[in-house]
């Protein structure tokens, strides 16, 4: 087409809009770490070449038509499709959890190289991870992670108010653990024990690989994974329908 080019992505489809009959807008997370979104002509088409490749959690390798308004995609390849996932429905709903804080973190036009591998990284876990416990862990682990990257990383350490070590509240608006003397003055802090502070700090720190090897009870990974989206709809300032969804919050 006169007045467009064509430039290759790599990138993992976290929403589809439909568009027209047919058609779809795809919001992705390129391996630079930029939302792209791109018209998908013919994607909800019966026996579409692009509708395999255009699926949600799909790490494709596609080529966009660029011009005026969003890009077009001319063509796209699968890498990894992620396809187990849809046989479990927890895991389905981790999913979708996780994409829908991963689109919220991520900006046009702004590259961050470290969000594509974790956000793949995460997707792997979902398909790998042996139970709810595990997938509770999965998605409060890629979210505190995001999080703590994008700038909104708990103090865990000490009150945030005063600076003592002995932290026995924890509130997401104020930033992490209070003391008992700063949190009579702060609404919503909650009671936490040392042990659940440490889980909180071991998501943030421990590899996924470490993460699944280790033995969790679902009381203890349901709170993480319920203070992992209250930490993200406060600090994102947003409401996260997929990730109330999935906590029940």
């Amino acid at each position: 087409m006169p007045g467009r080019r064509s430039k290759r992505y790599r990138a993992i489809v976290l929403d589809r809009t439909k568009l027209r009959e047919q058609d779809l807008i795809l919001t992705t997370l390129s391996l630079g770490g930029e939302q792209i979104r791109a018209v998908a002509k013919g994607a909800r088409k019966p026996g579409s070449r692009l509708a395999a490749s255009t699926e949600l959690f799909c790490d494709i390798d596609f080529l966009v038509s660029e011009g005026r308004g969003l890009p077009i995609v001319t063509e796209a390849q699968l890498i990894t499709g992620h396809k187990h996932l849809s046989y479990d429905l927890d895991a389905l709903s981790c999913a979708s959890a996780i994409c829908e804080v991963a689109r919220m973190t991520c900006y046009e036009d702004v590259e961050d190289p470290f969000l594509h591998p974790l956000l793949a990284r995460s997707l792997d876990a979902c398909e790998q991870a042996q139970g709810r416990a595990h997938l509770d862990v999965v998605y409060a682990a890629y979210t505190f992670k995001v999080l703590s990257h994008c700038g909104w990383r708990p103090i865990l350490n000490t009150c945030v108010s005063c600076g003592e070590q002995c932290g026995t509240r924890f509130c997401t608006l104020a930033g992490g653990v209070l003391c008992e003397s700063c949190a009579k003055d702060v609404e919503g802090a909650m009671p936490v024990e040392t042990w659940q502070v440490e889980w909180i700090r071991a998501i943030i720190g421990l590899t996924f690989d470490k993460l699944m090897a280790a033995e969790i009870d679902q009381a203890t990974a349901g709170f993480l994974s319920s203070i992992a989206h209250e930490w993200a709809a406060t600090h994102l300032d947003c409401r996260l329908r997929a990730s109330e969804f999935f906590t029940g919050a």
